[in-house]
């Protein structure tokens, strides 16, 4: 794998934590590093596998599956809208208020006589219900 491969930040992500997992699990480094080097990356695996990525050493490839042409070309659906001049929206819109007044139902206000009268209404005096 040659160092520049491009790889998405989310291909990177996967490729370095695998890596940092296996090198902290004690896999064998695949970059040379001296101590010095190590202390500088605070013996971190994450580090230590984004540097062997960068390095171009990793022995990963990344299958990136592209969809498949088409050899038959679509045409191209054109949708044409009818041209409508402001005028004739206007009379449109005319109309259908028209329609809604027209056939639209009032709602009234409700009769003294379609109310239920309050002598009718008995409310229970807390001595019923055992309640002092």
């Amino acid at each position: 794998m040659s160092p520049n491969i491009e790889f998405s930040k989310y291909e990177r992500a996967r490729i370095i934590g695998a890596r940092g997992l296996q090198i902290s699990m004690d896999a064998p480094l695949l970059v040379d590093m001296d101590e010095g080097d190590l202390d500088a990356v605070n013996y971190d695996p994450l580090k230590i596998a984004e540097k062997e990525l960068d390095s171009g050493v990793l022995p990963i490839s990344v299958n990136k599956p592209m969809p498949k042409r088409r050899e038959e070309s679509l045409d191209r659906i054109k949708v044409e809208e009818p041209k409508v001049s402001d005028a004739e929206k206007i009379r449109v819109e005319r109309e259908e208020e028209k329609n809604i007044v027209d056939g639209g139902e009032m709602m009234g206000l409700t009769d003294s006589n379609e109310e239920p009268e309050a002598d009718s209404i008995t409310e229970e005096s807390p001595e019923e219900d055992g309640i002092e």
